[in-house]
């Protein structure tokens, strides 16, 4: 199963292209999918791809169910 995790948009870059925190890993995605995607929004990513803009509030209730099994985020604590 395949998972679309929350990310903040850091920094758009030429090409399509964004940095993204995603639980407090910088990544570059493709915001191909997205292109209203601007510095400071939540989208989901998937594949390395933006697929939807979401809210914050929706973004942070997600990354805090992900902190709670940190075995599928790969993350050392859950209070990470």
């Amino acid at each position: 199963m395949c998972l679309a995790v929350p990310a903040k948009v850091a920094a758009l870059e030429e090409g399509n292209l964004a940095t993204v925190d995603i639980l407090g890993v910088k990544r570059e995605i493709s915001v191909d999918l997205t292109p209203q995607a601007q510095v400071g929004d939540y989208v989901l990513v998937h594949a390395g791809f933006a697929i939807e803009v979401v809210d914050e509030q929706f973004a942070q209730e997600t990354i805090d169910l992900i902190k709670q099994f940190p075995e599928l985020a790969d993350l050392d604590t859950a209070a990470a």
